[in-house]
């Protein structure tokens, strides 16, 4: 039995659709039906359904609020929240699934970054993030842990949705082009998810986007190249936010390759989004 939580987040909304096209039962929460900062109820749930499998989508995300009004909120969900899960993970023997971020390094990496590089984040959802990799961890004996980043899909709000947005009303929009990472199509990664529980591969830590790398503003460009918009480019210190951004956060995705994972080019993920929708 697969249990999901935040079921009806992005990505829980994803994996739902994915496992429904699989044939593949499962059971779905979110807040209303598991308050995962609820430790007793998260206990009382989990050793009752007795689930082989945990796709753990619940997350807090607002990233600027949680450097102020959201602070209290980001740790109680992001720390605690998997901390009940992994300790009710553990205590039925279930294969855990822990979404995490690139938000967890600084940024200040000219290369790709490792699954062994050193963390060092800069934002109170960073920093929380990484409390709750080190909870399974510390935890579980066995779990996935996958860092994704610039995530977009076809549930909730997002980027791309964001822009196209934008577009219908404006003629010209300024996107940061001094950030540059991997966007993620939730679609990829909740397959990568599957794929994970599914085949023999070894427990720990996998990064996963799609493949290539961009600029916001390169991602902007390519997300509205058929609207008559201008896209014009400017700094980070042009469009100051609440939350420090990485500048340069490039997952190395070897890892998640040698799993046999076929992982599309994030322009290859872009259009076969757009027609999925």
């Amino acid at each position: 039995m697969i249990l999901i939580t935040g079921a009806n987040g992005q990505l829980g909304s994803e994996v739902k659709k994915l496992l429904d096209e699989k044939k593949v039962t499962y059971v779905a929460t979110d807040s209303k039906e598991l308050d995962i900062t609820n430790e007793a109820a998260v206990q009382k749930f989990i050793l009752t359904l007795k689930p082989t499998v945990i796709y753990h989508c619940a997350a807090y995300t607002a990233v600027d609020a949680a450097e102020d009004e959201g602070k209290i909120l980001n740790r109680s969900v992001n720390v605690a929240g998997t901390t009940n899960i992994a300790k009710a993970a553990e205590a039925v023997g279930a294969e855990l699934v822990y979404i995490s971020t690139d938000y967890v390094f600084d940024g200040t990496n000219e290369g790709e970054y490792s699954v062994e590089a050193p963390t060092n984040p800069q934002n109170e959802y960073g920093r929380a993030k990484l409390a709750g990799e080190q909870a399974v961890q510390e935890i579980c004996s066995k779990y996935y842990i996958i860092r994704t980043s610039w995530v977009f899909g076809e549930f909730g709000s997002n980027f791309v949705f964001t822009m196209q947005r934008l577009a219908q009303s404006r003629s010209r929009l300024t996107v940061v082009s001094d950030q540059i990472g991997r966007p993620t199509w939730t679609r990829t990664l909740a397959e990568f998810m599957h794929h994970l529980t599914t085949t023999d591969h070894d427990y720990g830590m996998y990064h996963l986007s799609n493949d290539g790398y961009c600029s916001w503003y390169e991602f902007a460009k390519e997300i509205l190249k058929d609207e008559a918009v201008e896209v014009a480019p400017v700094t980070s210190e042009e469009y100051p936010q609440k939350a420090h951004r990485p500048k340069h956060s490039i997952m190395d995705l070897s890892k998640a390759k040698a799993t046999g994972f076929n992982i599309p080019t994030w322009k290859e993920a872009l259009v076969a989004f757009k027609e999925s929708i």
